[in-house]
């Protein structure tokens, strides 16, 4: 959770008497509530981003100014906005010393050698990336901590730059400008509200089903390109074998199943996995017969040299999850989930969910008047359903507060507003049922949000990419134990590593782990 998050929910207003809906069509709690309807897997991948459709990767801090002298002030500054709503570029010279090289190889073999591309790498975790029509790359260092070579790091590069080449970026722009005005024209000319919904469904499906198309196209595109570079061809489909392998884990996790409607799927506006890999390796094999070693460079060796080390997960100074406990250093505060809870840090809030899905959370913040009691912004109107009788002014650790609880066809919500130095964080609770056992446990959740000592916020370190060598007598299972990640770590070690279940690690190789 960011400062940029200040400042914008005081007005927003949610319906609790109908929260699939109407959470869905208002940005105050849609990210959480919405989704929380519907299992969360929505709401999970929304905030990850795991698609390779969206991929951006900023030269690990192309923070040179030179590097954007032909930049317009327009996108100069839609470049600053961009990356600055990811945490800011990601400053590491050997990694991008090493995607600038494997740039200038794809540049080379690719259609259009003219081309000039900038890259980003971006300090964020999501697994991202996505090209603008500009030539500028954007790629998240969530996602290079998933690629495990050269040759699936060309993949995501070649993919984003067959993006520009067939002008897909700049085609998608006039889809998306084309888009809104069919929402415009929607919200205020239809009055049906089912037939106002069926309308803005077909319109998103129609603009699914092109980028469909585009990616499909990039795949291909992109193969081509990392394949005449002297790059393994095969990269592409191991990669996103690995990020489907991600994504289920990610929404298991908070779903508690891995089925979803078609819908809830991430990959449902572009081809799933399963059939993207069957396509990505059919494409690889007009390059070479079968996947092995002597089909292109793969260099793990160097690839894992220069990420090792590289922050992994939430950014301490942006704020970081650590099993139920969310702690923000800069912004100086931490709290506590209630038990059974997983929680997502993400740019607009921290998010929690139970595996049933039945319970959700959210935490952001607001900027109200002075003047304006907390008790008065609960009742005020941003969320329908409040029950006005249970609205009540409190203390928690010592600074001010007020909570009350509103309720719906479907969901509750225990709501707590403190103030906090400026601001007001808002910890909203929504359960399907909430019996006065949850509520106690909402209540005493709220009760954690404390101060972070000055002492406590110095000891923070980020996780980081380790790489390790296997020695003798180590297995998956005995490395794996040296994960410091919340849960699944076997689960996380295979898929971080592009290894199956039934992988056996050899003496002498070098493998990836999760550690500070």
């Amino acid at each position: 959770m960011r400062e940029a998050l200040r400042g914008q929910g005081a007005a927003r207003r949610v319906r609790a008497e109908a929260p699939a809906r109407a959470l869905a069509r208002r940005s105050g709690l849609r990210a959480l509530f919405a989704c929380a309807a519907v299992a969360l897997p929505l709401w999970l991948t929304g905030c990850a981003g795991i698609d390779l459709d969206q991929v951006s990767v900023p030269l690990a801090s192309t923070g040179a100014a030179s590097e954007f002298a032909d930049m317009s002030p327009s996108q100069r500054r839609e470049h600053e906005k961009l990356v600055a709503s990811y945490g800011g570029a990601y400053d590491d010279p050997e990694l991008k010393a090493l995607i600038q090289k494997v740039v200038e190889r794809l540049v080379a073999a690719s259609e259009r050698p003219d081309l000039k591309y900038r890259v980003t790498v971006l300090n964020s975790p999501a697994i991202n990336a996505f090209a603008l029509p500009d030539g500028s790359l954007y790629v998240t260092r969530g996602l290079l901590a998933l690629a495990n070579d050269t040759s699936e790091l060309s993949s995501v590069l070649a993919h984003e730059m067959a993006h520009v080449i067939a002008r897909h970026a700049t085609i998608r722009e006039d889809q998306v400008k084309q888009a809104v005005l069919v929402s415009r024209v929607i919200s205020d000319v239809v009055n049906d509200p089912d037939l106002g919904a069926l309308a803005m469904q077909k319109s998103r499906r129609t603009l699914a089903s092109f980028n469909r198309g585009q990616e499909l196209e990039a795949d291909a595109i992109g193969v081509g390109i990392a394949a005449r570079a002297g790059f393994d061809p095969y990269g592409a489909s191991r990669f996103l074998t690995d990020m489907g392998r991600f994504s289920e884990m990610k929404s298991t996790a908070f779903s508690g199943s891995s089925s979803t409607t078609p819908d809830m799927d991430f990959l449902s506006s572009h081809p799933a996995t399963p059939e993207r890999i069957s396509i990505a390796i059919a494409n690889a094999r007009q390059y070479a017969p079968a996947a092995g070693p002597s089909d292109g460079e793969r260099d793990r060796s160097a690839y894992f040299s220069v990420i090792n080390g590289m922050v992994y997960g939430d950014d301490p100074k942006e704020g970081f999850v650590r099993g139920r406990k969310f702690l923000h250093p800069k912004l100086g505060f931490t709290f506590m989930a209630p038990e059974g809870f997983s929680l997502e840090n993400t740019s607009q809030a921290v998010l929690g969910a139970t595996q049933t899905g039945r319970e959700a959370l959210r935490l952001d913040a607001v900027r109200i008047p002075a003047d304006q009691s907390l008790g008065q912004y609960l009742s005020s109107g941003w969320i329908d359903g409040v029950e006005i009788n249970t609205v009540e002014s409190l203390t928690v650790n010592g600074f001010s507060a007020a909570t009350a609880v509103a309720r719906g066809d479907q969901w509750s919500f225990r709501m707590f507003a403190i103030r906090f130095g400026s601001d007001v964080y808002r910890l909203i609770f929504a359960a399907r049922e909430l019996t006065p056992e949850l509520d106690k446990q909402f209540r005493a959740a709220a009760d954690t949000f404390r101060r972070v000592s000055s002492g406590e916020a110095d000891t923070v370190k980020p996780l980081r990419v380790r790489i390790v060598q296997v020695g003798l007598g180590d297995n998956v299972e005995k490395i794996a134990g040296k994960m410091q990640v919340p849960d699944r770590p076997v689960e996380r070690f295979l898929i971080l590593n592009g290894l199956d279940a039934n992988a056996r690690l050899k003496y002498g190789e070098k493998v990836k782990i999760i550690a500070d």
